[in-house]
């Protein structure tokens, strides 16, 4: 194929307790790339659309650049020109992936147009090299789902270990993007440095509740598990009108809400569509209150990740 393009979605990372470990992604919204196998060697990025103007152009510094770069390293392959045009479909800072669902659309894209030389799996060290431009560090719970689809455990990342996650079918996430935006570099600078250690004891208690919960299909369990107690409670006082947005949609129905990745987004979790989507309302109703406007999203589960469209 000498042109494609892919779609990649946003994620919810940490998911409560599992703060630099889980991540799982939506259907929507996300990042579309169009890759073109053509020009002179290396990697250029010839348009960006729905940024405001505000994303590098230059490879080097874009993570859909960065992730392409990193493949073609990979191949120690310094001939082939490719081109990539990248259109944002989703609002940057949001704490939904929005950096990595272009750098995973990027990478699936080339890997493509150069005729598929790595496995889906093997893209991951790619990706995990863009996000560092983004955020400083080189996670992978929002680029591990957008890239494998479903919930992705980061068991270890040296060596790199990742684990596709169980989960109910019907399970869905309720998703709410207040109209502020929290990098984050910002978002991390307010964490504390030290945890007692009950603390720990109780967050990885949660943490395995959660795993466990998603693998037996017991959404009491889940909801008893999505429960943060060192993130949250710091991250929160960057949100206006997250504690009552959370208990509106508890109220609803919702197994369980916290702040999707470094925030400002809010997601919950719920056992089917119909409790998503009360929860979702609630949400923006409440956060109405504090005079933010927001955006909403109602999605299953994603378990395929990047698609090529």
């Amino acid at each position: 194929m000498s042109a494609v393009r892919v779609f990649a979605p946003a994620t919810v990372a940490n998911v409560a307790c599992g703060f630099d470990t889980l991540g799982f992604a939506l259907d929507a919204p996300g990042d579309i790339v169009e890759a073109v196998r053509q020009g002179p060697p290396g990697v250029r990025i010839t348009t960006i659309t729905g940024d405001g103007g505000r994303l590098p152009l230059e490879a080097a510094a874009n993570t859909a650049g960065v992730a392409v770069l990193a493949l073609l390293a990979a191949l120690d392959d310094r001939g082939t020109g490719i081109e990539l045009a990248l259109h944002k479909q989703m609002p940057l800072g949001s704490g939904l992936g929005s950096s990595a669902a272009s750098s995973v659309a990027a990478a699936v894209a080339a890997n493509e147009v150069l005729g598929r030389p790595f496995d889906r799996a093997a893209l991951l060290p790619f990706v995990m090299q863009a996000e560092k431009i983004a955020c400083g560090a080189a996670h992978a719970d929002n680029v591990a789902p957008a890239l494998l689809g479903g919930f992705v455990l980061v068991r270890s990342y040296e060596p790199l270990d990742t684990v596709r996650l169980p989960f109910p079918d019907d399970l869905h996430a309720a998703v709410v993007h207040p109209h502020i935006e929290l990098l984050t570099a910002d978002a991390r600078n307010v964490l504390r440095k030290t945890i007692r250690l009950d603390q720990a004891i109780e967050q990885w208690s949660n943490l395995a509740g959660l795993i466990a919960g998603l693998t037996l299909g017991d959404h009491a369990l889940i909801g008893r598990s999505l429960k943060d107690t060192l993130i949250e409670p710091v991250r929160s006082m960057l949100i206006p009108g997250f504690d009552a947005a959370k208990q509106a949609a508890l109220d609803a129905g919702a197994l369980g809400c916290s702040i999707s990745g470094s925030g400002p987004s809010i997601f919950a979790l719920t056992r089917g569509r119909a409790d998503a989507e009360s929860a979702a309302d609630a949400m923006v109703r409440a956060l109405e209150t504090y005079q933010l406007g927001s955006d909403r999203f109602v999605s299953r589960i994603n378990p395929h990740g990047a698609v090529v469209l």
